[in-house]
């Protein structure tokens, strides 16, 4: 099995595995619902319907709940299993926000897994694969580039 170049370091992921799960599910879902909800195909919205998701950010040992719900997805809290869980390091989620790195290569690499409904983890990737997203740049949330845009902001027009 192949793993990340990066993985965080187990003593951070098992103090992030502290953090309650909720409030991390709701920050995942708006940020899904800005990038992803305006853009799913009606059937899609259909098959999602009712159907618990898992994300398992594997070293961090976190996980966000979510489903689809009144138009948008939702946050939810569920203890038991999820429809589909998908799992890898937070290193493969970058990449793959980033569109820098395949899904199927990842998953054929076992750096990416789903488990649960087959039909829907399917209908999950190719949803996100058709859908022209833009690249996730990481360079926005560097300390300089938010205080630039804070100072710019602030300034005195």
């Amino acid at each position: 099995m192949q793993v990340s170049p990066f993985v965080l370091p187990k003593p951070l992921g098992n103090l992030l595995s502290y953090l309650p799960a909720y409030p991390g599910s709701l920050m995942f879902v708006t940020g899904l619902n800005l990038a992803l909800a305006k853009n799913l195909a009606s059937d899609v919205r259909q098959m999602l319907l009712g159907k618990k998701l898992r994300l398992k950010v594997t070293d961090a040992q976190v996980a966000f709940d979510f489903e689809w719900l009144n138009e948008r997805f939702s946050a939810c809290l569920n203890h038991g299993e999820a429809d589909l869980t998908i799992s890898a390091s937070a290193y493969d989620f970058v990449l793959l926000a980033r569109r820098q790195e395949d899904p199927d290569t990842l998953f054929f690499s076992r750096r990416l897994a789903m488990e649960g409904d087959t039909e829907l983890g399917l209908l999950v990737k190719n949803t996100i694969d058709a859908i022209e997203l833009p690249v996730f740049n990481l360079e926005q949330f560097k300390p300089a580039q938010v205080l630039a845009r804070l100072k710019a902001k602030l300034a005195p027009r």
